[in-house]
């Protein structure tokens, strides 16, 4: 693809995101020239992380 947008430069972590909720980003990556990632020295997670506060009485 020739004709990619440029992506724009993001502020935050949260501006980034709310544009990727919204754009299509093969209108922004040539997904053609992708590599598949391996991470053979992660070690998975000891606990557990909420995403929620916690509830108080």
């Amino acid at each position: 693809m020739s004709n990619l947008k440029k992506k724009p430069d993001f502020k935050t972590e949260a501006e980034e995101r709310a544009f990727w909720e919204s754009h299509d980003s093969t209108d922004y990556l040539d997904w053609s020239h992708a590599q598949r990632a391996s991470f053979p020295n992660l070690k998975p997670s000891t606990g557990t992380r909420r995403s929620a506060p916690p509830v108080t009485a």
